[in-house]
């Protein structure tokens, strides 16, 4: 039986995962720290060089939920 974390989730972007970030105000090590990966990660996914997944991108989807953070792809959720 589905629920709300097993629904699909929205795929993270460059834009969408800097624009969470200036939402919930961290600097990229302070993310990090929170999310229990490295400064360089947050860096890469912010850059487009590399996507969140997994657990990583369910992380995201939690946060921006507790946060109130609207994810819409292609706006810069402010």
């Amino acid at each position: 039986m589905p629920n709300k974390y097993t629904a699909k989730k929205p795929k993270w972007d460059k834009k969408s995962i800097q624009a969470l970030r200036s939402h919930l105000g961290p600097t990229q090590q302070e993310m990090a720290g929170k999310m229990g990966t490295r400064q360089q990660t947050i860096s890469e996914w912010e850059t487009g060089m590399y996507s969140p997944r997994g657990a990583s991108a369910t992380l995201l989807f939690l946060l921006a939920e507790k946060a109130g953070f609207k994810y819409e792809p292609g706006s810069d959720n402010r």
